[in-house]
This record gives structure tokens, sequence and C-alpha cells, in this order.
């Protein structure tokens, strides 16, 4: 395969979320896009027709003409699309989460490593130009604080709200897991973890602590049922503090010095973090195509399954909590 050479990729689930990974596929210069396919035919009809794309039936019809695909689907659904598709030998790049479960996500890992396929896993957070900066700096991190909020989803005829198939830990709080199992390196002491539905069957809203048996500490608070939107992530260090908002690629630091502290506003550059995350796994694809030899996606299905595990930890300390004080939830 030559480097001018495009990767045949493929969309399945051209929802919200998957609508854009065809546009952006679309839009690359490093992508051949096949086709698409989604559940709902009226969906797949109409992005198709948006952007030229042709409809297949099923997802293995697509898979059969592509190298590559990304899978958009409701979590739920992303082992049972995901497995007949890497066992068709396609490289595959999953929305987060993983799966909904650790046994899941294990059985995708490992069916992509054995063949050695790249797997990633779209933690998109991971290529926020917020995340470059603190990534440079993540060696004397000692204490984070991310809040992320948002409005409620808005009904879907004859569907669940968008991500309310799997708690909040699962649709939003497992970004910041992410990128907090990114800046500290070291294993897990304890989690502190409450959590409530509010508006749906699962979990809404969830406060959590972790502590790191390297001393470093985390707080971390995800709702699906705020007014006011938020994405903020807060890096305690040695020397230094440094306050990121991921909604509009800004930030301050304030550092140590010898009078006191040195306050620096940050202007970062914009870019689409999505498209970035797509262009990392086509390039990942192609050098795995040209050598031979598996070369990871920046977001690895190991690193997805690390953070699921630890969202799934959350999420079962959650409900043993519930449990033994006796709230029940209508």
């Amino acid at each position: 395969m030559s480097e001018t050479r495009k990767v045949k990729v493929g969309v399945v689930g051209v929802g919200v979320l998957g609508r854009h990974h065809a546009r952006l596929y679309k839009a690359s210069e490093n992508a051949e896009v096949i086709g698409i396919y989604d559940v709902s035919d009226e969906c797949a009809r109409r992005v198709g027709e948006e952007f030229g794309l042709k409809v297949f039936p099923t997802p293995e019809a697509l898979a059969a003409e592509c190298e590559a695909l990304s899978i958009a689907v409701p979590a739920t659904k992303h082992h049972d699309i995901g497995m007949p598709l890497l066992r068709m030998n396609k490289h595959i790049l999953m929305e987060k989460p993983l799966c909904v479960t650790v046994e899941e996500g294990a059985d995708i890992v490992n069916e992509a490593k054995k063949r050695g396929l790249v797997l990633g896993v779209g933690h998109v957070e991971r290529f926020n130009p917020a995340m470059d900066y603190l990534e440079k700096r993540q060696a004397k991190t000692r204490f984070i604080e991310a809040h992320r909020l948002s409005q409620y989803p808005p009904a879907r005829p004859g569907q669940h709200r968008r991500g309310t198939e799997v708690s909040v830990v699962l649709d939003l709080m497992i970004h910041d897991l992410d990128l907090i199992l990114t800046m500290i390196n070291s294993d897990i002491e304890r989690i502190d973890a409450i959590g409530i539905p509010i508006l749906s069957k699962t979990e809404d809203l969830v406060s959590v602590r972790i502590k790191f048996t390297n001393g470093s500490a985390a707080n971390i608070t995800a709702s699906r049922v705020s007014t006011e939107p938020m994405r903020r992530f807060r890096v305690f260090q040695d020397d230094a503090y440094i306050s990121m908002d991921y909604g509009n690629h800004s930030g301050m630091v304030f550092r140590k010095n010898r009078v006191g502290l040195a306050k620096k506003a940050i202007s970062l550059n914009e870019k689409n973090a999505l498209a970035d995350e797509l262009e990392d796994f086509l390039a990942a694809v192609r050098q795995t195509i040209d050598t031979g030899t598996l070369v990871e996606p920046k977001v690895s299905g190991e690193q997805g399954l690390r953070a699921l595990e630890l969202a799934v930890e959350i999420t079962n300390q959650i409900h043993a909590y519930n449990d033994k004080y006796g709230f029940q939830f209508a």
C-alpha cells in the first residue's frame, strides 16, 4: 500500500456522532469512504444523500468492501457489532465507551490483538488542545478536579435519549477518567463514589473521589441534568495550578516563583479534535497495512479497556452504596 493510497473506510451508525465521522472522513485526503450503515433506514438515507455516500443493508456488507470502520452505535451494541467485523479482519475505531462490561471489552481487545488489527477507542478529549498542553506537564500532578456537565439529551422518537442506556459514568465521566489515568501514572488505592438517577433509569449525576498509591488524588463530577454545560479540568502540581476550559480551548496557569505566583493566560490553538482522532486512526491503519506490524493509535483498545474497568468499578460501588442505605429510585 503506497503512502498516497487512501484507506477504504466505512461508518456503522450515523446518528448524532456517526454523522460527523462520515462528514470528516469524506473531507479527509487520507480516506476513501466506501459507505455507511444505520439501523434506521431513514437516518442512513438522509446522511447518505447529504454526503453522497452509498448506504449498505448490513454492517457486514459494508465491511466486506472496507479496510477499516468507525462504529458509532449505542454502547450496548458495541460488542455485538464489533466482534463480527473484527473476525472479518477489519480495523476498528470504536466510539467510547469501548463496551458496557469489562468482559465484553476484553473480548474486543483480545480479538483485535490476536488478529494484529488496529483498535482505537473514541476518547476524543485526548486530542483536545488543552490536553496537548497538560500532557507535557503531567509528571508533577498531585490533584485533579474535573467537572463535566451537560443538559439532558433531547427525546428521540422510538428510541431512548442519547447516552441514557448507560450511566453518566460511561456516558460522560469516562472521558475524564481516561484523562486522569493518562495524567497520573499510578495504581488506584481507594474509590469513593455516589450517584443517582434523576430523569432516566441509570445514574444521571455522579460524584467520585479517587486516591492513588503515589499520593495523588482526583475529584470528578459528571451530570447530564445540568441547566448549563461545563467541561473544566483543573490540575494542581508541585509548583503550579493549571485550569483548562475544554469548551472554549482556553486556560490559566499560576506558577510559583520567588515572589509568589506568576499568572499567565493560555490561548490554545483551535483545532477539530474529532478530525484529529480520525486522522490518527487512519495513519495507524495505513502504517499497519504497509509494514505488516501493528501500529497503535493514540488511544488504544487497552487504554479504552483501562478506562472502562475504572468506570465499571465506580458504577458497581454506586449501586452497592445505594443498596446499603436502602436508597430506591423510581
